[in-house]
């Protein structure tokens, strides 16, 4: 739980050494439209959540998600897959619906504008019976959300979004 809340909460870290400070800029991208912004940190407190394999903490964090994305018109498919995993009765099925989350987030993020940091678009060939499938993340080290700790460190970085 205390990973979950650094990964969402990393930009509120005020410490007082520069490297700490420059790590969780880096960590912790910035968005031009702060809804987007609120949006995104809900998804990576998911990702983080599925990492873990902490299906009851997914489920709040898909359910905050899902009512941070709004009436947008272009959010809407977004909307409907947090919807998935909130419904999702399974920690697998949550992860499958989660791949397609991750797609329409994608979209969304690399239509925003960044403000500051970046955004890693990840991928697992594995996932998803095989068929592979993305992740947005903060950070370029892969902490795999489709297998928690059988599989942690499967994927590569295959986007900087900035």
């Amino acid at each position: 739980m205390a990973l979950v809340s650094f990964g969402v909460f990393a930009q509120h870290d005020h410490g007082s050494h520069d490297e700490k400070k420059e790590m969780s800029q880096k960590m912790e991208p910035m968005f031009k439209d702060k809804k987007l912004g609120i949006a995104y940190g809900h998804y990576i407190h998911l990702k983080e959540a599925l990492v873990a394999s902490q299906m009851n903490e997914a489920k709040k964090a898909a359910t905050k998600l899902e009512a941070s994305l709004g009436s947008e018109d272009n959010w809407q498919e977004a909307k409907a897959e947090a919807a998935k995993v909130v419904s999702a009765t399974t920690l697998d099925g949550q992860r499958k619906a989660f791949a397609s989350l991750s797609n329409e987030m994608a979209s969304l993020v690399k239509s925003g504008e960044l403000s500051m940091g970046e955004v890693y678009l990840e991928y697992c060939p594995m996932a998803n019976n095989n068929a592979g499938a993305y992740w947005l993340s903060n950070q370029k080290e892969i902490k795999n959300p489709y297998f928690g700790d059988k599989m942690l460190k499967c994927g590569s970085v295959k986007e900087t979004i900035n």
